[in-house]
């Protein structure tokens, strides 16, 4: 005996069949179909109140792709989204600090300087996305 049940799961809807074959246990099929959503309600216009002005943005700095010659390039170990640049531009810096913060693989990694020097250029800015091998900063 079939039984045609229809559920919603994260707003699709599947229509499932349940065959019982006996001794209590059930053979499943799904099967998936086009539900189509009701149009959304006409909501009463209201009057919007005034928007206050935009706060001034702030000029991103000026983001290098390359490193001058002679300089330490610091790059990304694996691709991800840059959460946070430590340092700017002529900072001075130690070996093994914290020079930018890549998420990748939602975890929080540290990329540090390999070596004492001045930040010659910052290529990267906090939301971009990189790839394994991308100049994120150069030390000189």
């Amino acid at each position: 005996m079939m039984k045609k049940f229809l559920i919603s799961v994260n707003g699709n809807q599947y229509e499932v069949e349940v065959e019982e074959v006996g001794n209590g246990q059930s053979v499943q099929s799904v099967q998936p179909i086009r539900v189509a959503a009701p149009a959304p309600a006409a909501a009463p216009a209201a009057k919007a109140p005034a928007a206050a002005p935009a706060p001034e943005a702030k000029a991103a700095p000026a983001v290098s792709k390359s490193a001058p010659a002679g300089a330490e390039k610091v790059s990304a170990p694996m691709p991800g989204t840059i959460l946070k640049v430590v340092v700017d531009q002529g900072s001075v810096v130690k070996r093994g600090d914290v020079v930018c913060i890549l998420e990748a693989m939602k975890m929080e990694n540290e990329i540090v300087a390999p070596k004492d020097g001045t930040i010659a250029t910052v290529n990267v800015q906090p939301g971009a996305s990189v790839n394994a091998g991308d100049i994120l900063v150069s030390i000189a």
